[in-house]
């Protein structure tokens, strides 16, 4: 009888000493250091952290990045002994740079509850990035001052509501003819500013130039994985035609475009300055927290990004993401284990769904989100809108393609400079070119 009692003592002991290592499941006794790439929420992960903690026991440290420094603070964090266990990527030129680093994840339970597994970063057959959040941009508008316009006696088109723009041509023409009736409408002009300052251009740099390069690729059949380092910018006359709408009916002079922020352009949609903004499915937290803000959830609404494509009738919105969990295959397995435990919660457990939905504002890209799990968030809805409407061909996220950094920079400056009047728009496309070769070669 007492050596049953010691065995069962020993065997009871052991059981609870092993859930206490595994906590029934989870990885306990070690620390998950994540470092976000997004400054707006960083107050939010912290509180995600606390309540994870606060159930499993498992400590994650949020570390995040100054504005426009994520590279530079991943590279030296890998580096050192408190290195993320989970970091993030954006497309394939990310997993060129830190492919050492990427944990193949096509085992992981949050990849096997990706609703489009060809989301995924893959390679090889291999899982490297899981990608976390759907967004969707376009032309934002004031449906207000839109119907405004619509009812405007003496208005010089024939259009009678948003849904009969559905073109380049009828963009176009309601837009010269509500910049001509400006006073009328109440507003500084149709557009919002074209931020051109260093570091702010990436609303035309990247997303409008998403455009083009979409298309490009889709004509010569070449995917994210594929071979893209001849672009040759085909359809840049396409992308001249929506850049100078924007700039010839904008609240401000092209000369004043140099010193323009996105925020100032944020702000000027939110003040009713303007009734149109390109933007995406995040920019509605920066409306409604602009001091004054004029501009309720039900007045906003997307317009897809025309710029004389084809199939213009069918186009939609530009939906994708540029936003990849990774883990670090450097980190022990205790911790790669423990990460993805964490990761799986969040986009699984009901608690760590709402954080991802109500706090996040995030749009899931798995079916543990019900149909309900949704964000509030007015662009958010419109973005699933556009997702789910029969006939639409939403435009995908191709600027992981993009060479590099530098390519942006260059390209944006000379924007800058077309707009100023100190380039013309074919010095513009020969250094696209030029500069995309060049930073092809060096990547």
């Amino acid at each position: 009888m007492k050596r049953i009692i010691s065995l069962s003592l020993l065997l009871a002991f052991f059981l609870l000493s092993l859930c206490s290592l595994t906590s029934c499941g989870r990885t306990k006794g070690v620390t998950v250091r994540y470092l976000n790439f997004k400054p707006e929420v960083a107050e939010k992960y912290n509180a995600i952290a606390k309540a994870y903690e606060k159930e499993t026991g498992v400590r994650v440290v949020v570390e995040t990045a100054a504005a426009n420094t994520y590279e530079q603070t991943l590279l030296s964090k890998l580096s050192t002994r408190e290195a993320p266990t989970i970091f993030q990527i954006n497309g394939p030129k990310s997993y060129a740079a830190y492919k050492d680093y990427l944990s193949d994840l096509s085992g992981s339970g949050l990849y096997e509850h990706l609703s489009d597994p060809s989301l995924a970063l893959k390679k090889d057959g291999k899982i490297y990035g899981i990608p976390y959040v759907v967004e969707g941009y376009g032309i934002i508008c004031n449906k207000s001052i839109m119907d405004k316009y619509f009812t405007l006696p003496g208005k010089q088109t024939s259009y009678t509501s948003l849904d009969e723009i559905t073109s380049f041509d009828a963009l176009a023409a309601v837009a010269r003819d509500m910049q001509k009736n400006k006073a009328a409408l109440g507003i500084d002009g149709v557009f919002a500013a074209t931020s051109l300052k260093s570091g702010e251009d990436w609303r035309w740099q990247t997303h409008l130039f998403n455009l083009p390069l979409a298309y490009e690729l889709a004509d010569r059949g070449v995917d994210m994985t594929g071979d893209f380092s001849d672009f040759q910018f085909k359809y840049s006359d396409n992308f001249k035609k929506l850049f100078d709408l924007y700039l010839e009916n904008s609240t401000v002079p092209r000369s004043a475009l140099g010193t323009k922020t996105v925020a100032d352009s944020m702000a000027e949609f939110a003040l009713e300055k303007c009734a149109m903004v390109q933007n995406g499915s995040w920019a509605y937290a920066q409306i409604a927290g602009e001091a004054g803000n004029k501009v309720s959830a039900d007045e906003v609404c997307f317009l897809p990004l025309y710029m004389g494509g084809k199939d213009e009738g069918s186009q939609g919105i530009c939906i994708g993401t540029e936003n990849y969990y990774c883990i670090n295959e450097k980190a022990s397995a205790e911790e790669k284990a423990a990460a993805e435990q964490f990761l799986y919660w969040l986009y699984s457990s009901e608690q760590g769904k709402r954080f991802v939905s109500e706090e996040l504002g995030f749009i899931a890209p798995f079916d543990t989100f019900a149909s309900g799990d949704v964000p509030a968030d007015p662009l958010a809805k419109e973005v699933l809108a556009y997702m789910q409407s029969d006939g639409v061909k939403n435009v995908p996220w191709q600027f992981g393609a993009i060479p590099s950094l530098r390519f942006k920079e260059d390209f944006g400056a000379s924007l800058l400079a077309y707009a100023q009047g100190k380039k013309t728009f074919s010095e513009v496309i020969a250094g696209v070119k030029q500069s995309w070769k060049s930073e092809s070669e060096h990547t």
